[in-house]
């Protein structure tokens, strides 16, 4: 038997957290129905004040693509990033965070669709994640009503100081929230974002 440590850690002021004290078997159902309730405390309090943010993933169609994405039911894990910044933009990404789903390459340049984050930065593979290697799980959430090609994002002037413009060998890039409905609005929004069903659209 090994005895806990004396102390469940978090914020005081917003959890009333309070040493575990005369730890017994006897009162192992106890703690853990404690342990539980302050484990939900706990997302409570680190979802508080958290916004969600906006990404942009880049693939290689030949690679990976949108069809790609839906095929294997909408779940993917987003790996093999190599770029230190980039990996820091995938560190940074929370449950629920929305990403572009970007087609790169010479041939295709374009948002085709939006994907939601599931599983927050994990280790992929032996070892620790110094070494850069991880990766992130995404849901598809629905393709665009209309691509949006990066020639019509660099020629609309609502579309302004995009890190996509200023690094364009990226493969993982922050959107602010106003590029982010911008771009939205060119492409008519996409499946899943609550207007016209977009399965409606593709029937004969």
């Amino acid at each position: 038997f090994i005895r806990p440590p004396n102390f469940v850690f978090g914020p005081a002021s917003m959890l009333n957290l309070v040493p575990i004290k005369n730890w017994s078997i006897c009162n192992i159902n106890d703690t853990r129905k404690r342990t539980k309730a302050v484990n939900k405390r706990r997302e409570i309090y680190l979802k508080m004040g958290k916004t969600k943010r906006y990404w942009l993933l880049k693939t290689e169609p030949s690679e990976w693509s949108w069809s790609d994405q839906e095929a294997n039911n909408g779940i993917s894990k987003w790996d093999g990033v190599k770029n230190k910044q980039a990996q820091k933009n995938l560190k940074s990404m929370a449950l629920s965070d929305l990403c572009f789903f970007y087609h790169s390459g010479a041939k295709s340049r374009c948002v085709v669709g939006v994907v939601e984050v599931t599983r927050e930065w994990y280790s992929d593979g032996d070892g620790d994640d110094n070494g850069g290697e991880g990766a992130v799980d995404v849901r598809a959430v629905g393709e665009m009503r209309r691509f949006v090609d990066l020639k019509e994002m660099k020629g609309d002037k609502g579309i302004k100081d995009f890190v996509l413009f200023r690094q364009p060998r990226l493969s993982v890039v922050p959107v602010e929230e106003d590029v982010w409905k911008r771009v939205c609005e060119l492409g008519d929004g996409f499946c899943g974002d609550g207007k016209e069903d977009c399965e409606s659209s593709d029937e004969s």
